[in-house]
């Protein structure tokens, strides 16, 4: 290397500090803060505190101002988003064919800022739910182990339960679960009521769940739904078939009232929707708490577990082949990959059962309705 080059080197690069000091101290700043909640989440007293004192307020408060929207806001700060890092990207990308230097570079360096900015704030809004008390702990629950037999029974009261429901709500011409997607989150309110008498703690404001434009794209991924963790606003997939719709939007409302881990979701959604007194909702509880039980039973017993499915009458057992059929119809990599990504993030969270967390509900549901199934 020439002298002179290797004299100018240092101040060449003391420019490009200089002019990019400020994505650079941002980008310090949230790998600075990433290590706080690493270092953090290790201490219960401090995530309880920060969960009771920011994080919730925060989001009850973001999801207050985005509420009245008719649309997901998360969906369309995403796209925004995406489109504006993409235009940004193609302007960097024109300028670098053109010869101005440094262009590409400096792109990186602000989406590796806004990256780490978007990540700290998901740690910070809901990353720190998992490491505060559990539902479970609140509500005095153990969790515990079941038998077989206790899954039997339990499963077969659900499947009752389910039965005695299925007329109650409204059907289509072929006998399939027909209540309006529309109506079904117009009628969301209250559905925790019943379900906040018994745990308090749960209590919270009212919102909406909003209807996704990319309902599509989810159902490629294997999702029916989440929360956005930046805007406290529950996004539903209204492409699949509606017979789950209800308990998905309870189980999302459970996640908005700080309970983080899927298992413990999905009783709480399942627990809301058959106590919440509307006749869509109870059944779609009581056939998706069978689901799970009957799986359960199945894995340690797959005679009785089919003989149970047997016994649903012909209006269930239409309604879960149907949606079936439909998640079966986009298995494929894109779902693989979707599933693995989201594995990932629960385990990035120190939640180890990954995806099969979500069987692990069953405990709580044979905790709570052994009696009165017994």
């Amino acid at each position: 290397m020439p002298a002179k080059t290797a004299a100018r080197l240092p101040r060449t690069i003391a420019a490009g500090l200089r002019r990019h000091r400020a994505a650079l101290g941002l980008l310090a700043l949230a790998l600075l803060g990433l290590c706080l909640f690493w270092a953090a989440r290790g201490s219960r007293a401090w995530m309880d505190a920060w969960l009771r004192y920011v994080s919730m307020p925060f989001k009850r408060a973001v999801s207050a101002a985005v509420d009245p929207l008719p649309f997901s806001a998360c969906e369309a700060a995403a796209t925004l988003a995406i489109l504006a890092a993409a235009a940004l990207l193609v302007r960097a990308v024109v300028l670098a064919v053109r010869g101005v230097r440094n262009r590409l570079g400096t792109w990186l360096l602000h989406f590796a800022a806004l990256a780490a900015w978007i990540y700290l704030l998901v740690c910070a809004f809901w990353g720190t739910q998992y490491y505060g008390a559990t539902f479970a702990e609140q509500a005095g629950m153990t969790a515990a182990p079941v038998s077989a037999q206790e899954l039997e029974t339990v499963a077969a009261y659900f499947a009752a339960r389910a039965n005695a429901a299925a007329d109650s709500v409204p059907r289509d011409a072929d006998g399939l679960f027909a209540a309006d997607k529309t109506e079904i989150l117009d009628a969301s309110a209250g559905i925790y009521d019943a379900m906040v008498v018994e745990y308090p703690f749960l209590a919270g404001p009212e919102r909406r769940p909003k209807p996704a434009f990319y309902s599509k794209l989810m159902s490629a991924f294997g999702f029916t739904g989440y929360l956005c963790p930046l805007f406290g606003e529950s996004t539903l997939n209204v492409d699949c078939p509606a017979v789950f719709l209800p308990v998905t939007v309870a189980h999302e409302f459970a996640h908005q009232r700080g309970v983080a881990a899927e298992q413990e979701a999905n009783f709480c959604g399942i627990y809301a929707a058959v106590t919440s007194g509307d006749p869509v909702y109870a059944y779609s509880g009581w056939l998706y708490g069978y689901l799970h039980l009957s799986n359960a039973l199945y894995s340690v017993d797959p005679d009785r577990a089919n003989a149970l499915t047997a016994g649903l009458c012909p209006e269930a057992r239409a309604d879960l082949a149907d949606n079936n059929a439909y998640w079966a119809s986009w298995e494929g990599p894109v779902e693989q990959v979707g599933s693995a990504v989201y594995e990932g993030f629960l385990q990035s969270y120190d939640q180890e059962l990954g995806m099969r967390s979500y069987g692990a509900c069953v405990d709580l549901l044979v905790e709570k309705f052994l009696p009165a199934a017994g």
